[in-house]
């Protein structure tokens, strides 16, 4: 992955057509040894995962050009690289295992990050119901391990429809059920990256399978 951190860095400092165009070999070698990594994870994550179908890794891969209609920063392409392996791709509502490339940047995760109303209220039902049994996993060591905590976006108060001394309120206030683990460049370029990244999925699988059975269950 080497390669890919290189173009990265060498994108932040130019981020301009002219640079990236004179230089769209090396954008396409970052994509292509992106795609396969995808490819690569979504093979073996079905083999824990059974959820996760065999996909195009092309749907699981965010562009890499940016929407700046209604941005005030006009540079025209970010600055990583990610792909979010899970039913329906990129743009899917269901949860599924991300990996993001950025120098200095480098992280790993899943889970569902800001879903719609509809995912949010049948996650919070879930919880509600058997808020035990997501503490239950969220608290198991190995887990912890790679992903100690949830990301911080919650409600200052209880969502609608929940008393503020519910038994779960903590976990019902989350506007977000993902989590992320920061890795070093050193560990993306080298040969333990997809041993590690495979072993923190796997542990984040049972946290996938909670939320899948809580939007299979209310929507």
């Amino acid at each position: 992955m080497q390669t890919v951190l290189d173009f990265l860095a060498e994108l932040k400092e130019n981020n301009n057509k002219e640079w990236f165009d004179k230089n769209r070999d090396r954008y396409q070698a970052s994509r292509d040894k992106m795609l396969f990594m995808t490819e690569l994870f979504n093979t073996e994550i079905r083999k824990f995962d059974p959820d996760i179908p065999l996909s195009d890794p092309k749907e699981c891969l965010f562009r890499i050009f940016r929407d700046v209609r209604f941005s005030n920063d006009k540079t025209p392409y970010k600055i990583n690289m990610g792909s979010f392996i899970a039913r329906g791709g990129r743009k899917s509502i269901w949860p599924g295992y991300y990996f993001h490339i950025q120098p200095g940047e480098s992280f790993i995760g899943g889970g569902v990050y800001m879903p719609d109303t509809d995912v949010l209220k049948a996650i919070r039902i879930e919880i509600s119901d058997t808020g035990d049994q997501l503490k239950k996993i969220l608290n198991r060591k190995n887990f912890k391990k790679f992903f100690p905590e949830m990301y911080d976006d919650k409600l200052k108060s209880a969502p609608k429809g929940y008393p503020a001394d519910h038994k779960y309120i903590d976990l019902l206030k989350y506007k977000s059920y993902s989590f992320g683990s920061a890795i070093g460049d050193k560990l993306v370029s080298g040969p333990d990256f997809i041993p590690y990244t495979l072993n923190a999925f796997r542990e984040l699988h049972l946290f996938n399978s909670y939320l899948s059975d809580a939007i299979h269950k209310w929507m």
